[in-house]
């Protein structure tokens, strides 16, 4: 069956018109004769929204227990329409619902082949979380993953100006007019939606990035599009790198904010390499002005491994130092900023220079082995010294005996081995013997050769050409092979560091990977159950389609039950060798992962011990009161010697059931909130009225008197547990009460977005900023602490059984000074839908 196609409408911040440009695009599709039905749209009582909306055919919601509806899923699946609505995609369905999250509804409409054209926030994609709630000040609990959004075959970002949504709902166009004063002040301040909206704008751009360099790697184009300015900078390690990256640095910023990756290409033409500490030195710097730190093996020919690098990275200047060769050098040698010049296409090539521009030659670096060049040049001198040597002899016969001729040409047969190595060689001492033997050995110009010891002499020169050749090849390749130990060693060190220097290591160890072998992809495959064909891709690097180990260009088994897979080229086995020992750190890597994730499940299932046992010892703090009570009247009751009055014993009577009222209702909170804590209990949540909740909180509060009620009776409800809501507001204004030093309380209700917040106001003595976070911990009494000189007794047991009501509620429990001195507790829980 055809999966169907999912679009979404990703905006900064509520009322930038998301679910407007949604219905748009329905009425533009129903003009088509597109089948479409709306299966879920709030209008928020938006006019303009709702008359787009009329007309449009509406799968009715279902209830769910009360006035909470729901998404009708089976309802839309019965209808099967070609495309169907679904507003506010972050959205948490009510218990009872068959899914818990909206997305997830929205999962198995679309892999029943229907279209869906949906709605999100960006502050609600889960990796933003943190990063909103630094900047609003607000935590998401709606959130949707981001792989979810990242899967839409259409995202389209509806973008509005901070001035111009202030605008609108200053003229409430976005909300409700009790709402305005309290949403400007908060949420959409300037500062706020201006974050906001370059956030969206970021996320979105970032994504079309990926999907463009999918693209590029199934089309396995190596053409720079220059879609974006990407600035990649060479780094040598010396002491002029600082000074080339800070350059980039300006370079990128001026380009308008352009990535910045600082490459370092480990040479594979000579054991020289950085300072020691140099790279490290490197890498901080490069995260201090922006950059991102790669590192990549360049073998033979460094220019051709970086243009590679920037190629791939799709970047569109690259930032190099000038040479540090003299003229003279660049005579024999022109260096890696020419070669990369000439051979840079479309990338602009930038060439800053610095105090060790052109400080002349330097011992050379110690050679890997025979290069193509030097290859060449063996085999040509191999035809021209002995050539050379002989004529020399001719032209000196006179001059010259035969054993200075033999010297001649042992001299060409040494200088072509070192040159040329092993075949050179052996051509050279052949020929030169040859020669010899014609024009120079008696009898000449024949190859008779009239006495012995000449034979030997000739014979001599050749094995010593041979055995020359074979040293200067054997070196070449011990240099190879340390060149290759030294190349693998960084790298090697550098993979080990992440793994162990990073908290989730295996995605950048990945990464690295994929840049130092030059693949398009990697990926750690994991099958599970083990023993079967199902392959789990348990962490990758690029776009790696190839979920089955078979399939892929390289496959490295870890374990037999772990592979580490590649995509885009074979790599020759001492690739593979080294990719290998890779497998074992990415196995480290898992574990320490899956060691870390178990030990933060430890860690919470020792925090629920750890919370019981509070509840448990808290019950001797929070019910001693109303013992104390009973006793004190069952006492004077009980007692033959006292002769009360009938109304004496009356109010003694009326003393022990309020005590034991209290006394039960305290129990049946504590045990509800043990159960709550275990998961045994869930709370019937229906909407509910501040003012109503409030008024029956103070009812069993001694010394009510102080408190001042100050909520508008039109605020909207909200979705909370009555009798949980009730504790958790009886506990607040209780501990307002006792710690206020006898100052008022006043309760104060606003809405705010799509939350109300209660407030419960006090202008005591207040609690220092370092302890606002120890408020809400279990059995706290900041007046046993020595250090606590003017006596408060704290905040017991109270405000931390509120919070934890208020969290399965969906709400939340703060605190903050009050303008002028006191505490200020705010309480919010999310809005009733009307």
């Amino acid at each position: 069956m055809r999966r169907g196609e999912l679009r979404i409408y990703l905006g900064a911040a509520p009322g930038v018109g998301k679910t407007y440009a949604m219905l748009g695009e329905a009425r533009r599709r129903i003009e088509r004769g597109t089948d479409v039905v709306a299966a879920v749209v709030e209008t928020h009582g938006r006019a303009r929204t709702a008359e787009l909306l009329d007309g449009i055919e509406v799968v009715p919601m279902v209830a769910l227990g009360g006035p909470l509806q729901e998404l009708d899923l089976d309802g839309v699946l019965a209808r099967k329409p070609e495309v169907a609505l679904v507003d506010e995609l972050a959205h948490t369905n009510a218990p009872g619902s068959r899914h818990a999250k909206r997305w997830q509804d929205v999962e198995e409409l679309l892999d029943a082949g229907i279209d869906v054209l949906t709605t999100v926030n960006v502050q609600h994609l889960a990796s933003l979380g943190d990063v909103v709630e630094r900047i609003t000040g607000v935590r998401q609990r709606e959130t949707v993953p981001d792989e979810v959004v990242r899967r839409a075959e259409q995202l389209e970002l509806v973008d509005i100006t901070p001035e111009a949504l202030r605008r609108r709902l200053a003229h409430g166009n976005v909300y409700a007019a009790h709402k305005i004063d309290a949403a400007l002040a908060n949420y959409f301040q300037p500062s706020n939606l201006t974050a906001l909206r370059e956030l969206a704008l970021l996320w979105v751009a970032d994504e079309v990035d990926v999907a463009l360099q999918r693209y590029r790697a199934q089309a396995r184009t190596d053409e720079v599009w220059e879609t974006r300015e990407r600035v990649v900078v060479a780094l040598t390690g010396d002491s002029e790198s600082e000074t080339v990256l800070r350059r980039a640095a300006r370079i990128a910023k001026r380009s308008g904010a352009a990535e910045l990756l600082a490459v370092h290409v480990l040479r594979g033409d000579g054991l020289a390499g950085p300072p020691v500490g140099a790279i490290p030195r490197l890498r901080a710097l490069a995260e201090e002005v922006g950059a991102s730190f790669h590192t990549v093996v360049g073998g033979e020919n460094v220019p051709e491994a970086l243009l590679e690098f920037a190629r791939g990275a799709n970047a569109t200047q690259l930032v190099l130092g000038t040479s540090r060769r003299s003229r003279l050098a660049r005579v024999f040698d022109e260096g890696i900023g020419a070669k990369v010049v000439q051979d840079s296409g479309t990338i602009d090539v930038h060439m800053v220079s610095h105090a060790e521009a052109g400080r002349g030659l330097r011992l050379p670096a110690l050679r890997t082995g025979l290069s193509e060049l030097r290859k060449v040049l063996g085999w040509a001198l191999a035809l021209l010294l002995p050539a050379i040597a002989t004529v020399l002899g001719v032209l000196l016969r006179d001059l010259i005996g035969l054993s200075t001729d033999v010297v001649l040409f042992f001299l060409a047969t040494v200088v072509v081995a070192l040159v040329g190595g092993l075949g050179p060689a052996l051509l050279a001492a052949v020929l030169g013997g040859l020669l010899l033997n014609f024009f120079l050995t008696p009898p000449i110009y024949s190859f008779t050769i009239s006495q012995p010891e000449n034979a030997v002499t000739v014979v001599a020169m050749a094995v010593v050409g041979v055995l020359v050749a074979l040293v200067v090849d054997r070196a070449a390749r011990r240099a190879v092979q340390a060149t290759r130990a030294r190349a693998e060693g960084a790298l090697l060190a550098s993979f080990a560091r992440t793994v162990l220097t990073r908290t989730d290591p295996l995605p950048r160890l990945l990464e690295k990977v994929q840049e130092a072998f030059g693949l398009t992809a990697v990926a750690l495959l994991e099958q599970v159950p083990p023993g079967s064909d199902h392959w789990t891709c348990v962490a990758s690097a690029g776009p790696a389609g190839c979920l089955d180990p078979d399939d892929a260009d390289v496959d490295v088994a870890v374990e037999t039950d772990l592979h580490l897979i590649g995509l885009g080229r074979t790599l020759p086995a001492a690739d593979r060798r080294l990719l290998e020992v890779v497998g074992g750190q990415a196995l480290l890597a898992l574990r320490s992962q899956r060691a870390a994730a178990a030990a933060d499940d430890s860690r919470r299932r020792a925090e629920a011990t750890e919370i019981r046992s509070t509840l448990l010892s808290a019950v001797g703090h929070d019910l001693r009161s109303p013992l104390t009570s009973i006793k004190a009247a069952a006492n004077s009751l009980a007692d033959p010697t006292l002769d009360l009055p009938e109304a004496d014993r009356r109010e003694l009577a009326e003393t022990v059931e309020e005590s034991v009222d209290r006394l039960s209702a305290l129990v049946d909170n504590l045990l509800d909130s043990s159960r709550l804590a275990a998961g045994a209990v869930e709370p019937l949540l229906a909407p509910v009225g501040y003012d109503e909740v409030v008024a029956l909180a103070l009812v069993g509060i001694e010394d009510r008197g102080r408190v001042t009620v100050e909520i508008d009776e039109s605020l909207p409800d909200v979705v909370a547990d009555a009798g949980l809501l009730e504790r958790v507001v009886a506990n607040v204004v209780d501990n307002a009460l006792r710690h206020a030093a006898g100052a008022p309380v006043v309760l104060r209700a606003s809405a705010y977005a799509d939350r109300v917040e209660l407030r419960i106001v006090d202008s005591g003595p207040g609690v220092p900023k370092r302890e606002l976070d120890a408020l809400f911990t279990p059995f706290r009494r900041l007046g046993a602490d020595p250090s606590d000189r003017d006596g408060r007794a704290g905040v017991g047991l109270g405000l931390s059984v509120a919070r934890g009501f208020l969290d399965v509620m969906g709400g939340t429990l703060t605190a903050e000074d009050t303008p002028g001195g006191g505490l200020t507790v705010v309480v919010s829980l999310p809005e009733a839908p009307r």
